[in-house]
């Protein structure tokens, strides 16, 4: 696996680790202010933490699946900071975190394609 790949894909694990562990009062203040139900807030972190798990599986296709589920929850998040109105740089994380997904599967695709 290409070094740039793997520099990524821990840099998605730590932040997801980051902010649903370290930061989790902040998650359960934005849903509750996005007035999500619970349910949906604890869905959401099970999706990210199994999602962020599977990037450091040794299968490129299961590296694509972790980012791919990542990057569809970055951008539910965005439409709901969009219908809501927030601000941009409350966008900005889920953005990065979309374009770091998105660069993940690309990578992995091109390893996944390039000859042996």
């Amino acid at each position: 696996m290409s070094l740039a790949l793997e520099i990524l894909s821990i840099l998605v694990f730590g932040s997801i680790i980051f902010v649903w562990g370290i930061r989790y009062n902040n998650i359960k203040d934005e849903f509750k202010h996005f007035q999500l139900p619970n349910w949906l807030r604890d869905l959401v972190g099970i999706l990210k933490l199994s999602f962020a798990v599977m990037l450091f599986s040794d299968k490129l296709h299961v590296i694509q699946i972790g980012a791919s589920g990542i990057a569809l929850l970055m951008i539910a998040a965005l439409a709901t900071h969009l219908r809501l109105k927030s601000e941009p740089s409350r966008m900005l994380p889920s953005f990065a975190l979309m374009c770091a997904c998105i660069a993940i599967i690309y990578m992995s695709n091109q390893l996944l394609t390039s000859p042996a």
